[in-house]
């Protein structure tokens, strides 16, 4: 290749380049040309790729990062609930309901509305009801999801349009948490997907894991709609600002495998394609995260196991041996340890190999569980961000001890060799790389003055690799 052809479009330097490359950390200058690093290192050997053409940029020392990955994100939900009722910090009846009555002001009659960011938790505990709703909804269906997307809360319109009265028996893994189907349409969807992505780039986020719109109780066609509706439409039509990698359902294995032989991973240099995905448990804060000891504030209540035990082996066995990633959510101490196991008996079945099994949340561990993710080389793919959120519910709901011992244990996790992957679960958690760096570093919940579980900091360099 001439020098000619090496000449730089872009040369930054006087900066503080953090690399994460052991061999050389940091690096005071680069050189960039057509989106991609031509050198780094120091400014007389990147000045050597400058030309006529070049414009350099003088950062008078300003720190400059490798674009984050957001190992975990809901994209479409979240570039969907950017356009609904935001319910995110509510922590009054009062405010939720005047939420709801500004949204159906704006709406037509008949049309849904939807939104969700709920936590009872700030206003006390209480769950919301229909009857908070009803007398200002009378013509809208509503569904509103709460914050961790595994309880809702429909008014009775909606439940009328379901077809769920009281003498509706609860589906198997759960307790009547039904959305309605095809509440989106394919140009929402589209639209929801430039919003989210354009947002996530202003945060510094260049690379998402998307896990789709899939959430026990809901249809796993989902995520192969948007694969095909959204995804290769936005590819197609050069939409694509950040590059994705998608899981999709564990049920769909087969499909996912069949498209990888056809298509191979990569898409194209937008879209990858990751794995599958399936659900050990619910949530802490809707009481649904698997646990060895009941909630201490519902002492006959251990969680759910939301899908049995023998189909999530069987689905891992399968899905593993056709060469596919497997990422399991699993919250509770429980939870996390029947994965741990199901994971274990699938490699001494289906032998050794660089497989990457992960973990979803990973949020509470038994005694050992943080050492056998290093030892079985499992990916802890964690949300600092949660933590915040977590830190007074934990304590209410596991009790101070077990809140104390087992709850996001970061530092554990790497000093036992586990891989850890940072993420924010968006939209769940808002989608914020600096926010959910500061906070493994500093672990303090708002309102509290001191960290939770203060050994379980982590360092910047560490967070920024996660």
């Amino acid at each position: 290749m001439s020098s000619l052809s090496l000449t730089a479009d872009l040369v930054v330097r006087n900066a503080v380049i953090y690399t994460s490359d052991k061999s050389l950390p940091f690096a005071d200058s680069m050189a960039i040309r057509n989106g991609r690093i031509l050198r780094l290192g120091n400014s007389s050997f990147v000045q050597e790729l400058a030309g006529d053409g070049t414009e350099e940029l003088d950062l008078g020392g300003k720190v400059v990062v490798p674009g984050f990955i957001d190992s975990h994100v809901h994209l479409l939900y979240a570039g969907l609930q950017m356009a609904r009722v935001e319910l995110h910090g509510v922590n009054k009846k009062d405010e939720f309901v005047r939420k709801i009555k500004e949204a159906v002001r704006n709406a037509k009659e008949g049309s849904w509305i939807l939104g969700g960011g709920w936590n009872n938790d700030l206003w006390g505990g209480e769950l919301p009801l229909a009857s908070w709703i009803d007398d200002i909804t009378p013509y809208n269906p509503v569904w509103l999801n709460r914050m961790d997307g595994h309880m809702g809360l429909a008014n009775s319109v909606a439940l009328k349009l379901s077809g769920i009265s009281n003498l509706t028996k609860d589906p198997e893994g759960g307790t009547i948490v039904r959305t309605v189907d095809g509440e989106d349409t394919v140009n929402e969807r589209r639209e929801a997907l430039v919003r989210a992505t354009n947002h996530a780039l202003m945060r510094g986020v260049t690379t998402v894991v998307d896990f789709g719109r899939y959430y026990p109780g809901v249809s796993a066609e989902l995520s192969w709609e948007d694969f095909s509706d959204v995804y290769q439409w936005a590819d197609a039509s050069k939409k694509m600002i950040i590059r994705v990698c998608l899981f999709f359902p564990m049920e769909t294995w087969p499909r996912l495998h069949d498209l990888i032989e056809e298509k191979g991973r990569a898409i194209s240099q937008w879209i990858y394609l990751g794995g599958v995905k399936a659900f050990a448990d619910g949530s802490l804060g809707s009481n649904s995260a698997l646990f060895y000891e009941p909630y201490a504030d519902e002492p006959h209540n251990y969680g759910l196991q939301v899908t049995k035990s023998e189909i999530l082996a069987n689905m891992t066995m399968a899905s593993d041996k056709s060469g596919l990633q497997v990422a399991m959510h699993a919250i509770g101490d429980r939870a996390n340890d029947l994965i741990l196991d199901i994971y274990e008996s699938v490699v001494s079945t289906n032998g050794m190999r660089d497989r990457r099994f992960r973990i979803e949340h990973a949020q509470h561990f038994a005694a050992g569980a943080a050492a056998r993710f290093g030892r079985q080389g499992i990916v802890a793919s964690v949300q600092p961000l949660h933590l915040l959120d977590d830190a007074d519910s934990a304590t209410k709901k596991l009790g101070m001890d077990r809140a104390q011992k087992e709850s996001f244990l970061f530092r554990s996790l790497l000093a036992s060799n586990a891989l850890l992957a940072f993420g924010s679960d968006w939209p769940v958690a808002e989608i914020n790389p600096l926010g959910s760096i500061r906070t493994a570093m500093k672990r303090i919940p708002p309102a509290w003055d001191d960290a939770w579980i203060p050994s379980e900091c982590l360092t910047l360099n560490d967070a920024l690799k996660a």
